[in-house]
C-alpha cells in the first residue's frame, strides 16, 4: 500500500467517530512497520479518552519501531487530558509521519509538526488535503470562526417551494430522502428552527438515524413571538431531549410555562433575530454545528447575514406553485445576481426520488 491509500485509510478510520467526538475533531491513525506490514489502526472516541495514535501504537508495539504512522490530522504536541501524541510517536521510534493537514486548534497548529521533525522524524503533508479538512469541517470552522459550523439544509419541491401554504404543514421529500436526513442530523451537535416551524410542523427533531451518539441532538427554537407549543413535541419531550428556545418575549407567563417544561429559555435583546448572539451561546456549550432547517425567514435571515457554511438542498420530484406557496428561503436578498450566495464544490446524489444538491459557499 502506498501513502495515498492508507491517508485514505486514515480517513476512513476517522469517519467512524462522527457523533461520538465534538466537540474534538475526528482522527484516524494506521501504524506501517519498517518492511510495510500494517501492525496498528486506531480511531478517536471522546469518551474512550486514548487517542488514535495511542491506540494505533499500543495494537503494533515493538513493531512500531522504525516505521510509519499516518495521522488524519497533525498530532498534538501539549498537555491536555492524555499526554502528547507526538511523544508516544517519538517513544515508539516511528521515523515518518503521513499526514494531510495542521490541526486549527492554536494550541497545536504546526507545534506538533515541528516536534517530530526536531526529534528527526520525517513528516510529509498534504496528501488527501481536501478530503481530510471537508471530514474535519465542523471542527476546523470552529477554531478559525470563533463559532459553531452552520449546515442550511431545506427539503423542497423542484420550483423551491417547501409548503402549498404557510400555515400547513406539508412532507416534501419520500423515504429515502427522509432517511438521509436522519443521516445529516447525525454529524450535527444542534438542530435548529423558528418558531413558525415549531408551532405549524410540531417537529420533533430528533436523530432517528439509529447511529450511536455521545450527547443528544440539541433542540434549537428561534421564537420571539413564543409560538413554540406548550402542548407539541417540543415542549412535552424536552425533559428527555435538550431544548432551548432564544427570544426577546416579555410574555414571562409562556417563558414560565416552557421552563416548567423542561426547556431552556435565553433571553438575548434582539432574540432569535441575533443570529450571531445564537452561535455565540451555542459556542459556550459546546456545541459545534448547527443544522439549520428553516422555515422560510430563518434560511433567509442565516442567508443574509453570511453565516451559512454549508447548503444541501433535498428536492423532490413535485411542482407545487401557487402565489402563497412559501418559497425556501425568505429574507432580505440580495440586490443583484453578483451578491446572491454562489456555491461550488458541488454534489448531487439520488435518494429515491429525491434529489440532493449539497455545496460550498464561495468565498468573498
Amino acid at each position: 500500500m502506498n501513502d495515498l491509500e492508507l491517508t485514505k485509510r486514515t480517513i476512513e478510520l476517522a469517519a467512524r467517530g462522527i457523533g461520538l467526538v465534538s466537540p474534538n475533531p475526528l482522527v484516524g491513525c494506521v501504524v506501517v512497520s519498517a518492511d510495510n506490514e500494517v501492525v496498528g489502526e486506531g480511531t478517536y472516541v471522546y469518551d474512550n479518552v486514548i487517542h488514535a495514535e495511542a491506540i494505533a501504537l499500543a495494537q503494533a508495539g515493538d513493531k512500531a519501531l522504525g516505521g510509519t504512522a499516518y495521522v488524519s490530522l497533525e498530532p498534538h504536541d501539549h498537555h491536555g487530558k492524555t499526554p502528547p501524541c507526538t511523544e508516544a510517536l517519538i517513544n515508539a521510534g516511528i521515523k515518518r509521519v503521513v499526514c494531510p493537514i495542521e490541526d486549527p486548534n492554536p494550541l497545536v497548529s504546526g507545534r506538533g509538526f515541528a516536534r517530530l521533525r526536531d526529534a528527526g522524524i520525517e513528516v510529509v503533508t498534504g496528501i488527501l488535503a481536501d478530503e481530510a479538512s471537508r471530514l474535519n469541517e465542523k471542527f476546523i470552522c470552529w477554531h478559525k470562526n470563533q463559532r459553531p459550523f452552520v449546515h442550511l439544509k431545506l427539503a423542497m419541491s423542484l420550483d423551491g417551494r417547501i409548503s402549498v401554504d404557510s400555515s400547513v404543514s406539508t412532507a416534501i421529500s419520500g423515504d429515502a430522502g427522509r432517511k438521509r436526513v436522519q443521516e445529516i442530523r447525525h454529524e450535527h451537535d444542534a438542530i435548529l428552527v423558528g418558531g413558525n416551524t415549531a408551532f405549524v410542523d410540531n417537529p420533533s427533531l430528533t436523530d432517528r438515524s439509529g447511529k450511536p451518539r455521545r450527547r443528544s441532538l440539541l433542540r434549537v427554537v428561534l421564537d420571539n413571538r413564543l409560538q413554540t407549543p406548550l402542548d407539541g413535541l417540543l415542549a412535552t419531550t424536552a425533559r428527555e431531549t435538550p431544548t432551548m428556545v432564544f427570544t426577546n418575549s416579555h410574555d414571562e407567563t409562556k417563558k414560565e410555562a416552557l421552563r416548567n417544561s423542561g426547556v431552556e429559555i435565553i433571553d438575548l435583546e434582539m432574540g432569535g433575530r441575533d443570529l450571531s448572539g445564537v452561535l455565540a451561546e451555542l459556542k459556550k456549550r459546546d456545541i459545534q454545528s448547527v443544522l439549520v432547517e428553516g422555515g422560510t425567514e430563518v434560511a433567509g435571515a442565516f442567508v443574509d447575514a453570511n453565516l451559512v457554511d454549508k447548503v444541501t438542498l433535498i428536492a423532490a420530484p413535485l411542482i407545487i406553485g401557487g402565489r402563497n406557496a412559501p418559497a425556501a428561503i425568505g429574507g432580505v436578498g440580495p440586490d443583484s445576481l453578483a451578491e446572491a450566495l454562489h456555491l461550488e464544490d458541488i454534489s448531487i446524489e439520488r435518494y429515491g426520488d429525491d434529489l440532493e444538491i449539497a455545496g460550498y459557499p464561495k468565498a468573498a
